[in-house]
């Protein structure tokens, strides 16, 4: 294993406090945990996508455009709820308060993870693993 020269080691430590700030600067800019598509919300939507087309085919196969108008109104509707996010409006008051408690949790989860990667860093540096 070779030493690092005092430049190689000097850039090294700006590189790594310049990826500190930029992971903090992120994370205060980043949005919440709210927001985005749940697998729940995927399921939904395929099981959704499935049945439209089962019902436009059926649609199809009996002559029946209504009916086949009704599949397509099925799909769209499968699609539009699984994109509408997390939840309602009020649904997503209901539900503000364990999210902020299991956001915490992992907050701290991630502080323990970081603490850990920090002092494996810090053994490497001296050598110690």
């Amino acid at each position: 294993m070779m030493a690092l020269s005092e430049q190689e080691q000097r850039l090294l430590d700006e590189m790594e406090r310049s990826l500190y700030q930029g992971d903090a600067d992120f994370m205060s800019t980043a949005p919440s945990g709210q927001g985005g598509i749940s697998a729940r919300s995927i399921s939904i939507a395929v099981l959704a996508v499935a049945v439209g087309l089962g019902i436009v085919v059926t649609g199809l196969a009996i002559n029946q455009p209504l009916i086949g108008l009704l599949g397509f109104i099925v799909t769209v509707a499968g699609i539009a709820w699984a994109l509408r996010g997390n939840g309602s409006a009020s649904g997503a008051a209901a539900d503000s308060a364990p999210r902020k408690q299991a956001t915490s949790a992992q907050r701290s989860k991630q502080s323990d993870y970081m603490s850990r990667l920090e002092e494996r860093w810090d053994e490497r540096r001296r050598g110690d693993l």
